[in-house]
């Protein structure tokens, strides 16, 4: 429960109206207003509050349980509190991927300032202070002003939502930074990505930083859908005495995803068939979106033919010349895919040679096609009920699901607008040697498979393991954690990390226990 929740609890009463704008997820009809207070009583699910009316009749409400917003403990709150008190804190870009929950993010942060003042530029009257003010300090102050809230020295947090509408509003943040830096500013866009990398905009040079934030986690998930004891027993890795428990939530995170409004959606019935809808919406704003983003009308047909077909080649390494059983060349569908890359749509996952770092992608070889959510991937490509009637997730489109939420997750724990995934491929002619991911950790090159079976038949990360320098590698599967001591065929020695799928966002955790 959050904690807004307790403390409306231990008040016992609530203000009608604040209750209602709070916390009410339907609309609820009520025939006029009056300043009596409405009892809260506690249903049995905490999540969920019977509504008593008060001796006020006016206060008829048609409805006798009303369902909380339900609030998602995202990871990267701890990063955004560690910008919060930088000293050489710079205004904060916050990219990612439409519906992603960056508004809803930057709101909640904001309780930890005395003061939130909000501005969508996709709303006229906003985007015209930009217009009107120029000089930083009377700007500030319209500011305020627009947001009906006095001057006060105390802890600002000034967030602009869809800041690609105003050029002259991108140019200010240098102002924000040089003059103005006790007024803790956060930017974000829904069409912020393509444009960035488009150089239709450009945020000013050493004046800015970025953050960006994914789909949620198995542990965000987790805490959504109000399992926060078992998410508690994956942070601290004390999971395996449940192990068959907390592999069948994960079973159920595949298949769900981890955009954050399908996850609410979920947590209200426990009912994959009601979040449907969700899916559908997104995925239609998605190709609204991606559009948008095209030079033409032919390029808007290649871009509408990947994100109908796309899906089901998740996971899976590409060609771009006919994908999808089209007759579209090489070229133009590059240029679709790299479009709704740029939308954090999907990324295209290339391999690297090397065993050790840095990484060096090559971007000569097939890329493999990883989409934002798996949830989405599933229900586009119609494999739900396939995922539903396993209890093993790697049985399922010849293990492609496994690997495809494993690469989610890994992507999931990073915060870094830099971050990419890397597959490794063997530099040998003829050799189709792979594999599935290389992970960067303190200096050294992780190998990562997400495989079943005897440790002898995961021939790659033997190659692998012969030319890397170190002595780590990681498979993930289903089954509880264990490590092994394993040779390969030219009899090197390493430590083989047994690593549940639950364990994945953990990673770095288990790795600094070896």
């Amino acid at each position: 429960m959050s904690n807004y929740c307790r403390s409306l609890f231990c008040a016992k009463v609530v203000d009608l109206k604040y209750f209602f704008d709070l916390f009410c997820t339907d609309k609820i009809s009520i025939p006029s207003v009056c300043d009596k207070k409405l009892e809260i009583i506690p249903s049995v699910c905490d999540k969920i509050f019977e509504i008593i009316p008060s001796v006020c009749d006016k206060c008829i409400i048609f409805a006798q349980n009303i369902k909380c917003a339900i609030m998602i403990n995202r990871l990267i709150i701890k990063e955004l509190e560690l910008w919060k008190v930088r000293p050489n804190r710079k205004p904060l870009i916050l990219r990612g991927a439409r519906q992603v929950g960056k508004t809803t993010l930057v709101k909640e942060f904001s309780k930890k300032y005395a003061i939130f003042l909000k501005l969508n530029l996709e709303i006229q009257e906003d985007k015209k202070l930009f217009e009107q003010y120029e000089n930083i300090e009377e700007l500030i102050k319209a500011i305020y002003l627009q947001n009906k809230v006095i001057i006060e020295d105390k802890p600002t947090l000034l967030f602009i939502d869809e800041i690609q509408n105003s050029s002259k509003a991108i140019a200010q943040l240098r102002y924000f930074y040089e003059e103005a830096n006790h007024i803790h500013f956060i930017a974000a866009g829904s069409l912020l990505e393509s444009l960035l990398n488009s150089k239709a905009i450009s945020f000013p040079v050493g004046r800015v930083e970025y953050m960006a934030l994914h789909p949620c986690s198995f542990l965000e998930f987790l805490d959504g859908i109000n399992e926060t004891f078992d998410a508690n027993l994956v942070q601290t890795l004390s999971a395996d005495a449940v192990h068959d428990r907390i592999l069948r939530l994960f079973n159920v995170y595949t298949i769900v995803g981890g955009m954050p409004e399908a996850v609410v959606q979920y947590a209200q019935n426990r009912d994959i068939l009601s979040v449907a809808p969700v899916y559908d919406s997104l995925l239609e704003s998605y190709k609204d979106d991606a559009e948008k983003y095209a030079m033409n009308d032919s390029s808007i047909k290649v871009i509408r033919h990947v994100l109908q077909t796309g899906w089901t080649y998740a996971a899976e390494t590409i060609s771009f010349e006919r994908f999808g059983g089209s007759n579209y060349k090489s070229r133009e569908m590059g240029a679709a895919f790299r479009i709704i890359e740029k939308a954090l749509l999907l990324e295209l996952v290339y391999p690297t040679t090397e065993t050790k770092l840095p990484i060096l992608p090559d971007f000569k070889k097939k890329p493999k096609l990883i989409w934002l959510d798996t949830g989405l991937v599933n229900y586009a490509a119609k494999i739900q009920e396939e995922i539903f009637s396993v209890t093993n997730i790697q049985d399922v489109w010849r293990g492609r699901v496994a690997e495809h939420i494993v690469a989610q997750e890994l992507l999931s724990i990073n915060f870094k607008v830099s971050a990419t995934r890397n597959y490794w491929r063997r530099n040998k002619e003829g050799s189709e040697s792979e594999v599935d991911f290389v992970y960067p950790y303190k200096g050294k090159l992780i190998p990562i498979e997400v495989k079943s079976g005897h440790n002898a038949r995961l021939q790659s990360l033997h190659l692998f393991m012969e030319q890397t320098p170190h002595e780590i590698a990681v498979r993930v599967w289903s089954k509880p954690f264990s490590i092994d001591t394993i040779k390969t065929p030219n009899g090197k020695e390493f430590r083989l990390i047994n690593l549940p799928f639950y364990y994945v966002g953990v990673l770095e955790k288990v790795l600094d226990k070896m």
